[in-house]
């Protein structure tokens, strides 16, 4: 059963396109050039770049918090905020300075509004919007999740519509890109994201304290460690296995984990804080579960796009992206389903996955030219610490009640 002409009569109901441009007397010449600041600061990496209408990348400028973050066990966001205060403006000057573009070069700027930590994205509009009324630049507003679906039409010839899986720390969501500024929300995360999944397993097995793992995100540790695990040792159970939808849950995985450990740690007779014996083999089987979920709900979009022709018959494409993107046994779960269903899977390399600058600006740069979304420099923008993606279909999508082929993932580490 097709569901595609009443979703889309509720999208054109739904859809309000802001197609505002703005061009001073000042800055017409600048903007002819297309060159755009980017800048990020939507959760603990203080971002910036100059990028061309051809996306590419004259000058960026990145500081990671990652170290600061790891001593406390987490990201406070008072910290992470005093650290983008203290380094956003040498970072944003470094991208300018590298790219050798003067700010009266610039045909905008564009900046992380929303989602992501508030404290952290108050920083980052605080300084956008002073430094556009200083040199009477328009300024474009980024949706930080549009920014990591496009990211890949900066490096390859994406035409749209194409499937989009992005998962991060903060965020796991399916979408169909349609266009700039044009989503349609298939599943989003119900609790905790994978990469927060991933990071709290990493610090609840005290990876910080193996020699391996010291100086490694949460992520990062348990991946490492998987490489020579022995996932089959602990069984975790896939979420959401009787909800026919495209939400994940990865709460549940979590809590599995934890009385696993709980439970080794009293047959081993030692202290929360202790690295197990089986530390590898715990961390091979979190990071299975995580991919077998990632790939169920994807499977499950993507016959959902098929029965409604929401993606081209010819050469379909998911793009996977955000920072768990960069997890290379996901990428492998993933190519099994995109190779089974006949989609091209592509993915950013590993530094356009996580946070930068890079991806903000070309956003701006995709966005100035459609003349999608551009502000004059005196009007004030508001932060969005929570804000969906596109219009929500998750509802339509658990209706069609899509049921899903035995599938068997069996990926090498």
């Amino acid at each position: 059963m097709t569901m595609l002409p009443s979703f889309l009569k509720r999208l054109h109901r739904l859809r309000r396109y802001t197609h505002t441009v703005w061009c001073s007397s000042s800055s017409r010449q600048a903007a002819s050039s297309s060159l755009v600041l980017g800048i990020e600061t939507s959760c603990d990496d203080t971002g910036a770049a100059v990028l061309n209408e051809k996306g590419e990348i004259l000058g960026e400028s990145l500081h990671s918090q990652k170290e600061v973050h790891l001593r406390t066990g987490g990201i406070i966001p008072t910290v992470a905020q005093q650290l983008h205060r203290e380094n956003i403006e040498r970072v944003v000057q470094e991208a300018l300075e590298t790219s050798g573009v003067d700010p009266s070069q610039l045909a905008a700027v564009a900046t992380t509004v929303k989602p992501g930590l508030a404290l952290s994205l108050g920083i980052g509009l605080e300084f956008s919007q002073r430094f556009v009324r200083q040199h009477n630049k328009p300024f474009i507003p980024i949706h930080h999740m549009e920014a990591h679906a496009l990211t890949v039409r900066m490096l390859h010839h994406v035409a749209f519509p194409f499937l989009v899986l992005l998962v991060s720390g903060g965020h796991s969501l399916l979408a169909v890109a349609r266009g700039v500024d044009d989503f349609l929300l298939l599943g989003h995360n119900l609790d905790e994201a994978p990469g927060d999944t991933l990071d709290k397993v990493a610090r609840r097995l005290s990876l910080i304290k193996h020699l391996q793992c010291a100086t490694l995100s949460g992520g990062q540790a348990i991946e490492l460690l998987a490489k020579n695990g022995d996932r089959m040792r602990f069984h975790f159970r896939t979420p959401l296995g009787q909800s026919h939808d495209c939400c994940f849950s990865f709460a549940g995985i979590r809590n599995q984990v934890t009385l696993a450990i709980i439970k080794k740690e009293a047959e081993e007779g030692v202290e929360q804080g202790t690295l197990l014996s089986c530390a590898n083999d715990i961390a091979a089987a979190t990071q299975h579960t995580v991919a077998s979920h990632l790939a169920k709900r994807t499977h499950r979009a993507i016959l959902f796009c098929k029965a409604n022709g929401l993606l081209p018959s010819s050469s379909p494409t998911l793009v996977l992206s955000g920072g768990v993107a960069s997890n290379q046994y996901i990428r492998k779960a993933l190519t099994i389903i995109t190779e089974m269903t006949g989609l091209h899977l592509l993915c950013p390399p590993a530094k356009f996955c996580t946070d930068n600058g890079v991806m903000i600006a070309w956003n701006g740069v995709e966005r100035l030219r459609e003349g999608i979304g551009i502000l004059p420099p005196n009007v004030d923008v508001r932060y969005e610490p929570k804000a969906p993606l596109g219009v929500d279909m998750t509802a339509e999508v658990k209706a069609a009640e899509i049921r899903l082929p035995s599938v068997r993932l069996k990926i090498p580490n």
